[in-house]
């Protein structure tokens, strides 16, 4: 479903958070895109093993 995107807040341990910008960085990416990336990847991950997830 792209086009309408909603917030959420994440609570991360700094060391954790500058990690993840130095890797977005490296990538060319904000924080933002990358952990978009990341749970995009994952999602495929878990669809590829257990199927499509189909929600409302």
């Amino acid at each position: 479903m792209k086009g309408k995107k909603s917030k959420f807040t994440v609570r991360v341990e700094e060391d954790l958070l500058r990690k993840l910008s130095y890797v977005a960085e490296y990538n060319a990416r904000s924080a933002n895109r990358e952990v978009e990336f990341l749970m995009r990847k994952r999602i495929a991950e878990f669809e590829k093993t257990h199927g499509k997830i189909i929600h409302e």
